[in-house]
């Protein structure tokens, strides 16, 4: 790699953006040194695996996401959630469904009760309320130059224009990651834009509710309906009924694990013969034509050895380091009435919506796209894989050697990354092109190589 990719600029030509960026880091220098010198002397672990710019970009991110001094919660997510603004090759176009009937909820109700442990008494928790769902439409918009921003038109406008540059029918159902509490549709754009550049599809990324003010089941709620709004839209939608054979639901991390509880809970819907009213009709519920999941967040109790034996190849934090998470107090938390996690309260914490590690039955799911690296969440996903293919179900599993979570959304311009994408996204494609020839197949991505090496399930 080129020494040019870590020189600094001029700070007399900076923008204040760029400025605030080489402020926060000044601290950091020791850190970036020590980490540099490990690597050049090959005496880190992840030296291995991960070049020098990776190397110090996971270090960095580290020391930010676990650090001495912690902000409350609130404050946090102010600071995540910030929009930046919409400019460059991205069409994005929003839309809110409006509140269906009290019946998607029922369902959802209905579908925790009957998921519940056998044998075990009702479960009891606050109900969500049923609000709007905001989301965006999302298109690769190929004659813009990288700063300009949107053309002064509506939302609908805006959709259209999306809608001409389109090359396939594919749609993502897109639900972003962030731990559940953090990140918006905003913060993924760079992914959403990539996979509509990738798939030639459109990309519907919903704004779901985050905890801690909206504990579960608020965010499948939410994805739920937006589901149902995709191949039922309602009277004031921008787009015509979606054939859900053309719907990939994919997610990173947290959202990773809200697309697969949405597909447990549709497939238990299927196993009761549930219908929903919606929008003044009963309607079915099929299934999505795949999931494609990017590093997934599949046990919230963090209960599986790789959260605390992963800790040199990721920026998470550990296991025991979590456990001493103590945020300042806010307005959001700690929660009233009290509860261990930001997510769930603790009675559902191991529920198969929540944890769904601990889903029984897949049987009958379509075909599954689980990627993953050498990261704290590597043995939850790898248990998954193995479970779907135990259960009948098609899966792709691609474990990558030496590398975080979520490594391709941060580490954009690797070869590691390229691959990552080309898997994730050439999984969404096939959905399209050729459902029926997707095959099981499991293998390991080598770091400095990417040779494929296979992988029994």
């Amino acid at each position: 790699m080129s020494t040019s990719s870590f020189d600094f600029p001029n700070p007399l030509n900076m923008d204040p953006a760029q400025l605030k960026l080489l402020l926060s880091l000044l601290p950091k220098l020791p850190l970036i040194a020590r980490v540099a010198l490990l690597h050049a002397l090959h005496m880190s672990k992840s030296s291995k695996y991960l070049d020098l710019r990776s190397d110090l970009i996971v270090s960095v991110l580290r020391s930010y996401i676990q650090p001495t001094k912690l902000r409350s919660i609130t404050s946090t997510q102010k600071i995540t959630n910030r929009d930046g603004g919409v400019k460059g090759r991205i069409w994005v176009s929003t839309y809110a469904c409006p509140i269906p009937e009290t019946d998607v909820r029922d369902a959802l109700i209905g579908a925790v009760q009957s998921l519940r442990t056998p044998g075990t008494p009702e479960i009891k928790f606050r109900l969500p309320d049923i609000v709007p769902v905001e989301a965006e439409w999302t298109g690769y918009r190929s004659g813009a130059k990288d700063e300009e921003r949107p053309p002064p038109i509506g939302e609908k406008d805006k959709y259209e224009n999306l809608q001409k540059e389109l090359t396939s029918p594919l749609t993502v159902l897109y639900l972003h990651g962030g731990a559940y509490y953090l990140l918006d549709p905003s913060s993924h754009r760079p992914a959403t834009k990539k996979i509509a550049k990738l798939t030639g599809g459109r990309v519907y990324s919903v704004r779901y509710r985050l905890a801690p003010q909206n504990p579960f089941p608020a965010a499948l709620l939410d994805a739920l309906i937006s589901y149902m709004a995709l191949i039922y839209p309602p009277s004031d939608a921008y787009h015509q009924p979606v054939n859900p054979r053309h719907i990939a639901v994919a997610g990173d991390s947290a959202g990773g694990n809200l697309s697969l509880a949405l597909l447990q809970l549709l497939l238990e819907l299927r196993r009761k013969n549930r219908s929903i009213l919606w929008n003044g009709e009963k309607r079915d519920i099929p299934l999505p034509g795949g999931l494609a999941l990017n590093s997934p967040w599949l046990d919230i109790t963090q209960s599986s050895a790789s959260w605390d034996a992963n800790g040199d190849f990721d920026y998470l934090p550990t296991a025991g380091a979590y456990a001493k998470y103590n945020p300042p107090p806010c307005e959001a938390w700690p929660a009233n009435p009290p509860r261990m996690a930001l997510y769930a309260d603790d009675d559902l914490l191991a529920h198969p919506l929540v944890t769904l590690v601990m889903s029984r039955n897949w049987e009958g799911a379509p075909p599954v796209f689980i990627c993953t690296g050498w990261e704290l969440l590597a043995d939850e996903d790898k248990y998954m894989a193995r479970k779907l293919h135990e259960d009948g179900v098609t899966v792709v599993f691609e474990e990558y050697e030496g590398m975080p979570h979520c490594f391709s959304l941060i580490l954009t311009k690797t070869p590691n990354a390229r691959r990552r994408f080309d898997g994730w996204t050439g999984f969404m494609r096939k959905i399209i092109t050729h459902p029926d020839i997707i095959d099981s197949k499991a293998i390991t991505i080598k770091a400095k190589t990417l040779e494929e090496v296979s992988l029994t399930f």
